[in-house]
């Protein structure tokens, strides 16, 4: 799985915010917030991690157990994947 073309992850003012550019910008009318674990995920994304290796990415980053990186993995795919953003 990865993000689909057309998707910038920035950090504008300490704040992570996803840009829709090119055609993406016409059919996505806006910008994505992210937290810094959401960034953390969406440039997991952007090397074409998948599950297992989100949630990798969280339990190194913060003290957290597998099951529930699992759990917050799904749950950051899933709301891509309802956007539009991941492929």
């Amino acid at each position: 799985m990865k993000i689909k073309e057309g998707y910038v992850l920035r950090e504008v003012a300490d704040q992570y915010v996803v840009i829709p550019f090119g055609s993406e910008s016409v059919s996505f009318n806006g910008m994505i917030t992210l937290n810094e674990s959401g960034a953390l995920l969406w440039r997991a994304l952007e090397n074409g991690g998948d599950r297992e290796t989100l949630a990798d990415a969280l339990v190194g980053e913060y003290d957290i157990d597998r099951e529930s990186a699992l759990a917050d993995a799904d749950e950051f795919i899933a709301s891509l994947t309802k956007i539009g953003c991941i492929e």
